[in-house]
């Protein structure tokens, strides 16, 4: 028999490496760490070029075989060649067409489409790259450290960095990210970061944003906006209307802490620092058994990860404020997050700020008495808001976690005016303040894998003061509400089986809300307080079926309230089924109850900035708020198309037409109703190369119920018939550009029956009234657009930047419309509420 010497070279090579990696058990290292080994116990010397090994980690070969045993070895565990130019010296070559980046394709497993911004991490470096429209990312070839490979809606992927040492880039697939009992309907909703999912709920992680029009960073609130049945009738967002409910009717939380501001500049900016928020849960409605006292929707915000996270710092700066951010890593089970936020607003008037001085203070205190031709006078403003939070994150071994979180969000307001008469001059300052402070203590313990326990500890402190000082009067009005929210949840968290979780709690809650009023001219005063304690028992069940077409949770929440010895019982629903692979159908429905809300005695109180005083029920003249409400839609999606569609129903009872803001015949009367709304909510998206269109369209049919008062029906404030929006987005590498317009039909309003006042007596003329809101206002038109770029300056450094548009083409939108009679000539004038005109901004961030 003979055997050619090649094929006799091939054998044996073959041959020995089955044989050494039958025998060896050791751990894998990097090869050059391997050479060195060869090199002292040999005497040769190994000549090679690091990149050209820097990716490949294999098990050492055994020291008691031959040089030349391990050198074929080493060739068969990688790509190398290996050749001996003299007796101890080696030379290490390469193919020459894996001379280039680490690079690759990421592909879903299942539809096959490119994945966007996924995070792919040399592990234990700095060094990561993002994969772009096609898919595709490029790393250096830098050590043998595993590849990770990291996107929101994927399961986390590990590869070796050789494995894409290849001579063309490998496509890899990703599994799509199915989390235990929660199922994701729709990955991308409306941009990058914002998912829908199976419990009715929409997920937002700014961290994964994409970019919306308007928006220069991830504004929580604003983002809301954009989402089908949520609108804001006067751009703010401390007016947040879900589905026909009121701003305070829904359920605003930071980390368990019950936030009773929402935003800064009174409205226009959200109160939270856009680098904080790593997930918020939206619900419209089918929310958890777990959240009490809303009537509307629920905002969850948790700034919390799961993991101890590398250090990092952010600072940057708007046209509006400078904002600070930092996350350092104390330890291997411990951080420390803290986020600041200043306005400069009272030392530089921008063009921004000026927009948006005009939008918040037209027709208040503020403005007013600038305007006003009758007195000779000046003023001065100065304004300026502030937020901060502080976390810690403490890991206690691998079944205890403690969480301590600290907020504090502050508005101020100052204005001073003067005026000369009877030759000397009077100066007076009027002020407002605005704060929200609260802190919670988090302990989380993991007993085994079925079952986890978490306890809260909270504190919520709300704070309303304005001082107003006449120039035209000796008159002083001091005006103040506080409210103080404290309380304990407990959490328990079962697994009974692969379709069965079960969770039960408790709650306890105590709330004390106070009123001031005091007047000198004429002589007024009230201090009024009221307190509330409360604890509710919850019990919720999830169930997910064997073949995974069903997805429901079943939850029941008993609350008691002490005070009238009253108990309230309120179930909740979520159901999904799957029809198949793109179809599936929602059911939601939920019965909930609210104690607490926000009226409006006066339009002029707080300087008519911020009029609205929170208030407590009593279970009389101001009753519990109660609401009913079901949903019934369907989700599909192929093909990177998603539409989704939903009809629902809500009733709300025990509201007070003090709450509902009216500037009509009702403004000072005090009667209980109801409001009962209906509607469909409809979202259809694309997303193809990097590019995603969207447009969302809500009819509603909105009606109050006053019995008693004539007529007992007519239209809600806060009736948005038709609503439409429109947007478009594009990622690119590291640009981002979006394109959007919203219009609304006009919210109702009431008109003078007569151009001319009725005198009831000589010196009080009256408005008379034509019916409650049976007239609308104007449509509401606007146009945004965003535009933003990343620089990457280093491993780990950023220079972020953009601009933004508001109101692109300076459509003047009237928000608010009402009527008054002038004093100096006794006839009614109209007085309108306007819109943001034209607005721009720009920002600059820079992290490492």
């Amino acid at each position: 028999m003979h055997y050619n010497k090649k094929g006799l070279f091939i054998l044996f090579h073959f041959l020995m490496a089955l044989t050494l990696f039958g025998q060896d058990n050791g751990e894998a290292i990097p090869l050059k760490a391997v050479l060195i080994g060869i090199e002292k116990q040999h005497q040769v010397t190994f000549n090679f070029i690091d990149e050209e090994i820097a990716v490949y980690k294999i098990i050492p070969p055994k020291n008691d075989i031959s040089l030349e045993e391990k050198i074929a070895y080493l060739q068969t565990q990688t790509k190398l060649q290996f050749k001996f130019v003299s007796a101890n010296i080696i030379v290490i070559s390469n193919n020459k067409k894996l001379d280039k980046p680490l690079c690759g394709y990421l592909i879903d497993q299942e539809s096959k489409a490119a994945i966007v911004n996924a995070t792919i991490r040399i592990s234990g470096t700095n060094t990561f790259a993002t994969s772009n429209e096609m898919g595709y990312f490029e790393l250096p070839v830098l050590s043998s450290n595993a590849i990770e490979i990291n996107h929101i809606s994927y399961n986390n992927r590990s590869l070796k960095a050789s494995d894409l040492y290849t001579e063309n880039c490998p496509t890899i697939e990703l599994i799509p990210f199915i989390q235990e009992l929660e199922e994701v309907i729709a990955q991308k909703y409306l941009t990058s970061g914002i998912q829908k999912k199976s419990d009715g709920t929409i997920a937002i992680q700014p961290k994964k944003f994409g970019i919306l029009p308007g928006l220069i960073e991830p504004d929580v609130y604003q983002t809301m906006l954009q989402i089908p049945g949520i609108i804001s009738t006067d751009e703010s967002i401390a007016s947040i209307n879900v589905r026909g409910g009121t701003h305070d009717q829904n359920l605003f939380l930071w980390n368990g802490i019950r936030l009773f501001q929402t935003g800064h500049f009174f409205g226009l900016i959200s109160a939270l620092n856009p680098n904080l928020a790593h997930k918020i849960s939206l619900s419209k409605n089918g929310s958890s058994a777990f959240y009490g006292e809303s009537v509307s929707s629920v905002v969850d915000i948790s700034s919390r990860s799961e993991s101890i996270e590398n250090t990092t710092t952010t600072i940057g700066a708007n046209m509006i404020n400078a904002e600070f951010y930092t996350k350092l890593k104390t330890s291997e089970s411990s951080s420390i997050e803290i986020a600041a936020r200043r306005s400069f607003t009272d030392l530089l008037e921008s063009p921004t700020y000026k927009s948006y001085y005009q939008r918040i203070f037209q027709n208040t205190e503020v403005i007013n008495l600038s305007n006003n031709e009758d007195v000779n006078y000046s003023s001065e403003e100065d304004f300026f808001f502030y937020d901060l939070t502080l976390q810690y994150q403490q890991k206690i071994g691998k079944k205890n976690s403690f969480y301590l979180d600290v907020i504090g969000v502050s508005n101020e307001l100052k204005f001073a005016e003067s005026t000369f008469s009877n030759n000397q001059t009077i100066a007076k300052e009027s002020e407002l303040a605005q704060q929200n402070l609260g802190g919670n203590f988090t302990w989380i313990t993991d007993w085994s894998d079925t079952h986890v326990t978490e306890i809260s500890i909270y504190s919520s402190y709300y704070n309303l003061e304005a001082l107003n000082l006449s120039v035209t009067s000796n008159q002083i009005l001091k005006q103040e509400n506080n409210v103080l929210d404290t309380g304990i949840r407990l959490k328990n968290t079962h697994k009974l089986s692969n379709t069965l979780q079960l969770k039960e709690g408790y709650q306890f809650n105590e709330i004390g809300i106070r009123s001031i009023d005091e007047v000198n001219v004429p002589q007024f005063s009230r201090n009024v307080k009221e307190v509330l304690r409360s604890h509710a028992l919850i019990a919720e069940l999830n169930y997910r079926s064997k073949n995974e077409k069903l997805f429901s949770t079943m939850g029941v929440r008993a609350n008691y309230f002490e005070k009238w010895e009253l108990t309230i019982v309120e179930p909740r629903l979520q159901a999904t089924y799957t029809v198949n692979s793109h179809f599936k159908i929602e059911l939601l429905g939920e019965q909930k109850n609210q104690t607490s809300s926000q009226v409006i005695d006066l339009q002029q109180d707080f300087l008519g900035v911020e009029k609205r005083r929170w208030i407590l029920a009593n279970n009389e003249d101001i009753p519990v708020q109660k609401s009913n409400q079901g949903s019934l839609g369907f989700v599909f999606t192929k093909n990177n198309w998603l539409v989704n569609m939903e009809g629902f129903y809500k009733k709300v009872t025990g509201i007070t037409s003090a709450a509902q803001g009216f500037q009509n015949q009702l403004e000072f009367i005090k009667v209980i109703g109801d409001y009962e709304v209906y509607g469909t909510e409809f979202l259809i998206q694309k997303q193809f190369h990097g590019f995603t269109g969207f447009l969302n369209y809500s009819w509603n049919s909105n009606t109050y119920t006053f019995e008693g008062y004539i007529p007992p029906q007519f239209a809600n404030n806060f009736e948005v018939t038709h609503a439409l929006a429109a947007t478009a987005t594009y990622e690119w590498k590291n640009l981002k550009v979006a394109l959007g317009s919203k219009w609304f039909s006009g919210r109702p309003n009431t008109v003078p029956l007569t151009s001319e006042p009725v005198f009831t007596t000589p010196d009080n003329p009256e408005i008379v009234y034509n019916l409650p809101n049976a007239a609308n206002l104007d449509d509401y038109f606007q146009v945004n657009f965003t535009a933003s770029y990343q620089v990457d300056l280093g491993e780990k450094s950023k220079l972020h930047f953009g601009v933004s548009i508001v109101n692109l083409f300076n459509q003047k939108n009237s928000l608010n419309r009402f009527y008054r009679i002038n004093a100096s000539n006794n006839a009614i004038e109209e007085v309108n509420t306007y819109g943001l005109e034209r607005t721009p901004n720009a920002f600059v961030k820079f992290s490492f």
